[in-house]
């Protein structure tokens, strides 16, 4: 299987590198392709919300986005990597999230798989309650098939991460699709 991961983390080297490893090192031990893809150096600009795309392509803009994009495509799956910031996904993401809209119709079309790994300092039971409700709604709408989650509360810095439970179950997560 190709996998796709989107990993929307402006720190280097933080917490959800850390738990993106670890699910790589899972999924290329089961034999899968993986392609990590650092969102948040890329050029890709906000979408303009002009739907000259029609909702399936192509965009008016000519970024980074046209050959996220092609890979997106020829993926079986998709792995949205995130920090939780204030609650959500991070703006690095979210922009590549926002530009779905230009291949909406072929994402739908395609069922991919999908995932969620997301780190967040704080620990209360809620934490994650808003973004799980928004992956859930895109899972939903792109008619996704949710392989699941691996939300790391506490894992506010590389340390907290590492001596956490969490890269383990991002490992377990990408060894056993």
């Amino acid at each position: 299987m190709k996998i796709v991961v989107l990993m929307g983390s402006p720190n280097v080297n933080g917490s959800t590198k850390l738990m993106v490893n670890s699910f790589i090192k899972g999924a290329k031990e089961s034999g899968h392709e993986v392609q990590c893809f650092d969102v948040a150096k890329m050029n890709i600009h906000p979408c303009f919300g002009c739907i000259a795309c029609g909702y399936n392509g192509p965009c008016v803009q000519k970024d980074d986005m046209e050959n996220l994009k092609k890979e997106i495509l020829s993926a079986d799956m998709l792995v949205f990597a995130t920090p939780l910031y204030y609650y959500g996904f991070s703006a690095q993401l979210k922009i590549v999230i926002d530009r779905f809209c230009a291949i909406n119709g072929d994402m739908q079309r395609k069922r991919l798989k999908s995932a969620l790994l997301s780190v967040a300092w704080n620990s209360d039971n809620w934490t994650f309650e808003a973004l799980l409700n928004h992956y859930k709604t895109l899972v939903r709408y792109l008619n996704f098939k949710d392989c699941g989650t691996v939300l790391g509360k506490g894992c506010g810095t590389p340390s907290m991460t590492a001596h956490s439970k969490y890269l383990e179950e991002a490992y377990k997560l990408g060894k056993n699709l």
